[in-house]
């Protein structure tokens, strides 16, 4: 827990350094803040704008964050430092993992207040979007380990932020798309997101979340085999 901490701790110590990182954390529910009290139209739907900028959120800010802070302290060798400090890999990304929980907390309290939600619909919509931040953690790791540097992490990163951000945004306008979308965990995050409040959890929602997070708990252990943290 000490290892953990510590990695936790100086993790939130640079985080007014890292502008890149920083950012993300605020972009989309700031941009959100500012469409629904500005846009208003008679035939949008409730909501309409907390909704699809919590689902951008959760497929864009703990991805490419995850991805960012392994693979920048992979390249600046701080990574190994720790390593020989006796901080295990498993510490390591426990901390990191942690610390970017902890960040996307506040994005995610600024849609629930956004989105008026209270009592049981609070709960409903933390544990959605809980488990949306934790699946692209995870994915985030994936890329930050496979990746010797960061210009190859950011490579990677972008094509698949645009497949779990923004394919659930054009599924609002294209059925089509809607369709095609389904597979990914960000869609079935958008869907139960749409449903508090409306409908039960929908079996097929959790069925695929957790098949998207097997695949990415798979191709996890497939890079740190290949590629270690080092």
């Amino acid at each position: 827990m000490k290892n953990i901490r510590a990695v936790f701790l100086k993790q939130l110590s640079d985080t007014l350094k890292n502008k890149p990182v920083l950012i993300q954390f605020v972009l989309m529910p700031s941009i959100a803040v500012l469409l629904e009290n500005t846009i208003k139209a008679d035939d949008m739907p409730d909501r309409f704008f907390m909704k699809m900028f919590a689902v951008m959120f959760v497929g864009m800010a703990p991805l490419s964050c995850m991805s960012s802070l392994i693979s920048e302290e992979k390249e600046k060798n701080t990574l190994r430092v720790l390593l020989m400090s006796n901080v295990r890999p498993a510490e390591y990304l426990i901390g990191i993992g942690s610390y970017v929980f902890v960040m996307c907390l506040g994005g995610t309290a600024v849609f629930a207040a956004l989105g008026g939600y209270t009592g049981v619909h609070l709960a409903e919509f933390l544990i959605v979007m809980f488990l949306g931040i934790i699946l692209s953690e995870l994915t985030g790791a994936v890329i930050g380990v496979f990746s010797k540097n960061q210009m190859t992490a950011a490579s990677l990163t972008v094509p698949v932020i645009m497949i779990f951000s923004f394919l659930p945004m054009i599924a609002n306008f294209n059925k089509t798309v809607r369709t095609a979308a389904k597979v990914t965990y960000s869609q079935q995050i958008s869907e139960l997101i749409n449903g508090i409040g409306t409908t039960s959890v929908s079996a097929v929602s959790l069925i695929v979340i957790a098949l998207n997070f097997t695949l990415a708990a798979a191709l996890f252990m497939a890079a740190y085999k290949r590629k270690g943290l080092e």
